[in-house]
């Protein structure tokens, strides 16, 4: 292989090298691909995560684990998820003991 092709395959090798790397400190690496707009069955949902923006994901995201195992993640900022976001948070609030600081960029809720 001549010296020429050498420095071109170089240079091809830290172009890709390069994009990758943009690519993972962007914020697109969030959990949630699509997101559902409605809610299914209130009975049917186990737990509920809630995941702050980060610099690897730039928007808040909702994450619903069903009881059947399955998950998927909800739309922030549909009116029906701002509803039951609220009212879980306002029976969270509700108790008179609980966690003193948060420890995690996850919060945890129990429907």
């Amino acid at each position: 292989m001549s010296g020429i092709m050498k420095v071109f395959v170089l240079l091809a090798v830290m172009v890709c090298i390069s994009e990758a790397q943009m690519d993972h400190t962007s914020g697109k690496q969030c959990l949630c691909q699509k997101t559902r707009d409605r809610i299914t069955s209130k009975n049917d949902i186990k737990d509920i995560q809630v995941y702050s923006a980060t610099i690897f994901c730039d928007k808040v995201e909702i994450v619903v684990s069903l009881k059947n195992g399955r998950r998927y993640c909800l739309n922030p900022k549909m009116e029906t998820v701002q509803k039951l976001m609220t009212s879980i948070m306002k029976r969270g609030t509700s108790s008179t003991a609980g966690p003193t600081e948060l420890t995690s960029t996850t919060n945890r809720a129990r429907v």
